[in-house]
């Protein structure tokens, strides 16, 4: 927790995170939507990202009522590929929010997987959590199995755990090995801190390699591990704040309650998968 953090207690909590933690937007976004003049605080506009709102304040975006935020929950979502990860698609593609399982609150993900990715994807109902999980500080190892079409040299894979400057951008160190080859097709393990915007494409592009499928198996200490395709599963809240150093705010009743590990929840039906190449059907559990 900040010193400024620290500093609002008395006074509630700025209105950009108080937005971010009902899950409405991520801070600089609250912010946008402050400076375009869609917030109100009891009945007033809001000016400035610098107001603070106390315990039964009325907020209101856009002319609809903010609940007060809820305990922070974290959820696995074993992405399908299809879906780009927003809530709103200009160009009319399926979003991942407009395909999740019922019964779930509103959530905002941790990062994003493009459009023919898939697998993992954290979701919170937390705004400010997102923002801190995504930042490249933490240092979380993101790993994935990537299946290529090309020739694979792996002395080549391995130079990149020196990093690699691609088009002038530079990624850091990169781990990838190979697992196995099927004639001109084969499947790699990817394991990278940063996550820069398509970084294992671009990276494999620049080897000389074609990504024909990628699949996300962990982010940090969350695994996709057995989750069905399409399903969602919430994060016990003591193994939430066992990995991320964190409090897990508890609101009401100080949510006396403590969820055990929940069943999975399945998802609103899906298109039936293609038929697919030989190779993994379901990614095999990572240790990283």
């Amino acid at each position: 927790m900040s010193d400024e953090d620290e500093a609002e207690g008395p006074r509630g909590e700025r209105i950009a995170k108080f937005l971010a933690r009902a899950g409405v937007a991520s801070r600089r976004d609250a912010e946008k939507l402050i400076a375009e003049g869609l917030v109100r605080l009891g009945g007033k506009l809001v000016t400035s990202p610098a107001t603070f709102v106390s315990p039964g304040d009325t907020v209101i975006v856009n002319g609809k009522p903010i609940a007060a935020p809820e305990r922070t929950r974290l959820f696995r979502y074993h992405k399908p590929t299809g879906f780009v990860t927003t809530h709103r698609d200009p160009e009319g593609r399926p979003t991942v929010f407009a395909n999740l399982p019922q019964g779930l609150p509103r959530l905002v993900s941790v990062g994003r997987l493009d459009l023919t990715s898939e697998g993992l994807l954290l979701l919170t109902n937390d705004g400010a959590l997102a923002r801190k999980l995504e930042l490249p500080s933490n240092g979380w190892l993101r790993r994935y199995r990537v299946r290529v079409h090309g020739k694979v040299n792996e002395r080549a894979l391995a130079a990149l755990a020196r990093g690699v400057t691609v088009e002038g951008v530079a990624y850091g160190p990169i781990e990838a090995g190979l697992d196995a080859r099927m004639g001109t097709n084969a499947w790699l393990t990817v394991g990278l801190r940063e996550g820069k915007n398509r970084e294992v494409r671009k990276v494999m592009a620049h080897l000389g390699l074609a990504v024909t499928r990628l699949i996300r198996t962990a982010y940090g200490p969350f695994q996709l591990g057995s989750l069905p395709r399409g399903a969602a599963e919430e994060v016990n809240a003591k193994v939430l704040r066992e990995q991320l150093g964190l409090d897990a705010p508890k609101r009401g009743r100080e949510a006396a309650e403590e969820p055990a590990a929940p069943e999975p929840i399945e998802s609103k039906p899906q298109r039936p998968p293609r038929a697919r190449h030989a190779g993994p059907q379901t990614p095999r559990r990572s240790k990283g």
